[in-house]
């Protein structure tokens, strides 16, 4: 049984969402694939555990596809992520879209790791990408994790059946 809950985010929590984005990225801001989203501005998911905000996703859509633009869990190991990744499949079955996907940078073996095991595939590796992505956010490191320096951007996708009317 989870110990936690998953529900949509409030408008109302959108100076919440600027804090943790600001926390987690570095600016209220994420820049990828030369894009600048302000996820404060999203739709996305919020897992509440025990009274407190244990994870976060927000997304876009576009068309029949629909883009991951941020997803933390802040209890790692316990299924917050992969409990907002459905919640935002969900919104994809909804809305008839017919690829999921997101980006990560070549640095976040977790992430890799994390998304590959839920089903999601490498559709693209994009190399040097960041570097575009900094000038639109300064905030963006030169190394990640374990000393990595941050330069591409691998995007993951998972291809969602398709829907007929």
């Amino acid at each position: 049984m989870l110990d936690f809950s998953i529900r949509p985010l409030k408008r109302a929590e959108r100076s919440w969402v600027d804090q943790a984005i600001r926390t987690e990225w570095g600016a209220p801001t994420i820049a990828v694939h030369q894009m600048l989203y302000l996820p404060s501005e999203l739709p996305g998911f919020v897992a509440e555990q025990g009274g407190q905000k244990a994870g976060l996703a927000t997304y876009h859509i576009d068309g029949r596809s629909c883009e991951i633009v941020s997803l933390n869990s802040w209890r790692e190991g316990q299924g917050i992520g992969t409990a907002l990744i459905e919640a935002v499949k969900r919104i994809c079955r909804q809305k008839n879209c017919r690829r999921l996907w997101l980006v990560t940078t070549n640095d976040n073996t977790p992430a890799l790791l994390f998304y590959q095991r839920r089903g999601f595939t490498i559709a693209a590796i994009y190399i040097g990408a960041v570097e575009a992505d900094r000038r639109l956010k300064p905030e963006i490191p030169l190394t990640g994790i374990d000393g990595i320096p941050i330069r591409d951007e691998i995007e993951l996708e998972i291809h969602l059946p398709g829907h007929r009317a």
